[in-house]
């Protein structure tokens, strides 16, 4: 009898690191948004990226951690009137600003999150808002904060108190390394070990428990870090546009970022990116139509949901058969 002497071939080291397809399209973005300001108006594309970075952290909380919440404008606005607050009150450096803004949104999405992590579905979702609409009054009435004008004229300043930032192709580059800086951070921690966790609990929330894992302690760190990522955004929005006012804090602007989210691509990585661009693009470029613009956004997402039900990034994920 003749037997198989051929040893069975050993399992493949599952590869480290990022995929070669995803380095490639991170490479190629980068390539891609270093040349466009020679080419496209400077401050639209800081717009593009700051709400890229915006979605990337609302997706972080939604696509990967499961969690909906309809008041993600709250971190959003609060980090835009602080970052500008500090630039033009205090007299920060840009990086200063920005980082402060960041903090104050970090440490609003703990407290915030703390209490709303308490409930589930659709009850975290209205909690959030509730949150959201008291920092949007508090924004209102505040003095600081301007009331309906806003904080206005907000300095661009020296980074580091060495580089004029008053040029737009200078800023440009500044929001640039925090946007995509911000977005490989995203990146790195939806790949991590963590970001794993919040996976299975996104899938099975009481089989995660049943392995041992604080569920609650998850949440609030994802839910912390996907505020402080989107105040992030709103504090250099207010660089790029030297404005803060109460359209950043609205819940029409946790609507917007939802929007964005669910056209690209939930729980893509590319797929906020996409949505950003293309809601920023049509806001842009249709803004001579006024209201119409809302209508024509509508059915954007109304067509986008029928034929492209994953996201734009999600169906071709689907088709090349490769995450994106």
């Amino acid at each position: 009898m003749k037997t198989n002497t051929t040893a069975p071939s050993r399992p493949q080291p599952a590869q480290a690191g990022m995929p070669a397809l995803h380095r490639v399209i991170f490479l190629v973005l980068l390539v891609f948004m270093v040349a466009m300001p020679f080419v496209v108006y400077p401050v639209f594309l800081m717009n593009v990226m700051c709400f890229a970075l915006f979605a990337a952290a609302f997706n972080l909380l939604l696509g990967f951690g499961g969690l909906l919440s309809f008041g993600h404008a709250a971190y959003f606005g609060g980090a835009s009137y602080v970052a500008a607050h500090a630039a033009k009150v205090w007299g920060l450096t840009p990086e200063l600003a920005v980082l402060a803004g960041t903090a104050a949104a970090a440490v609003l999405g703990l407290a915030i999150g703390a209490l709303s992590i308490r409930r589930q579905g659709i009850y975290f979702a209205m909690v959030t808002l509730a949150f959201a609409q008291m920092v949007y009054f508090f924004a209102l009435q505040a003095s600081f904060t301007g009331g309906e004008d806003g904080i206005q004229s907000v300095p661009r300043g020296d980074l580091f108190g060495l580089f004029s930032l008053q040029s737009n192709t200078a800023l440009y580059f500044f929001v640039l390394v925090i946007t995509f800086g911000g977005i490989l951070f995203l990146y790195r921690v939806v790949h991590s070990p963590f970001g794993q966790v919040m996976k299975a609990i996104r899938e099975n929330e009481p089989r995660a428990i049943s392995l041992g894992y604080q569920v609650n302690r998850y949440k609030l760190i994802v839910f912390t870090l996907s505020a402080t990522m989107a105040g992030l955004a709103g504090a250099t929005k207010s660089q790029v546009v030297q404005l803060a006012s109460l359209t950043d804090v609205h819940w029409s602007m946790s609507g917007e970022v939802v929007l964005m989210t669910l056209l690209g691509g939930m729980g893509t990585v590319f797929g906020p990116i996409a949505g950003a661009t293309l809601i920023v693009a049509m806001q842009n470029y249709l803004a001579s139509l006024g209201a119409w613009v809302t209508i024509i956004q509508g059915a954007a997402f109304v067509i986008g949901v029928l034929l492209f039900r994953e996201g734009i990034v999600g169906v071709l994920a689907r088709w090349f058969k490769r995450p994106l």
